[in-house]
């Protein structure tokens, strides 16, 4: 069964030199299992924190996150870690900072489907193709380009089927047939129960999205 996913409250305070800044004030939202939800809102807002947050990256200051039940705000950085691993899939906004430079684009995805408990070559070579990978498949990222660094990120994140994928501005580095081709894939994952929160400007994404949850200055709005 799809999980939802609830933040209750959900606080996110940074220190810095000149004092503390709050990133999110007590957001309440609700991501539903096999849906795919934008998150959107003016630079600042507050989107990058909610969604390392729900990705398990980072953990709030307050307030409480719910991933099929489970408060993934109250474990410590191990317990995230096993979460994150085996249950989400995280794409960073910057391409390469999801990638290891020295494997190649088929290595990168065996890896993290061996990670989340899956050998499948099947699945590998599917992906590959879905994303128009295949010809690059012996390339290490530094050959690629930024946008089939992206593609290969996403493919990364959703393979094994996580239960929920976090992905932020993924189709930043893409052409508008590559982002309609990403939100294809996006679309098929959620048909077969992923759920899937994506931080966009972009109106690729925005337009084909079950719901979207607006930030302002660290609130919904």
């Amino acid at each position: 069964m799809p999980s939802d996913v609830v933040c209750a409250g959900v606080v996110k305070e940074y220190a810095t030199a000149t004092g503390t800044v709050r990133a999110l004030k007590g957001v309440d939202a609700a991501f539903p299992g096999g849906q795919v939800t934008a998150v959107v809102g003016p630079s600042g807002s507050g989107k990058s924190s909610l969604l390392r947050i729900l990705a398990c990256v980072d953990r709030p200051t307050a307030g409480s996150v719910r991933v099929g039940g489970v408060d993934v705000a109250a474990m410590g950085s191990r317990g995230r870690r096993r979460v994150r691993r085996r249950l989400v899939g995280y794409v960073f906004q910057q391409p390469g900072d999801n990638l290891l430079p020295y494997l190649t684009t088929r290595e990168q995805l065996e890896l993290a489907a061996q990670l989340r408990g899956r050998q499948d070559t099947e699945e590998v070579e599917r992906l590959l193709a879905a994303l128009g990978l295949e010809h690059r498949a012996g390339h290490q990222p530094e050959q690629l380009s930024g946008g089939e660094q992206q593609r290969l990120a996403f493919a990364a994140a959703v393979i094994g089927g996580p239960a929920l994928v976090v992905a932020d501005e993924p189709t930043a580095e893409l052409d508008t047939e590559a982002g309609e081709r990403l939100m294809r894939a996006v679309l098929g994952l959620r048909d077969q129960g992923t759920s899937l929160v994506l931080s966009s400007h972009d109106p690729v994404v925005t337009g084909a999205v079950d719901q979207v949850v607006r930030l302002h200055d660290g609130e919904v709005s």
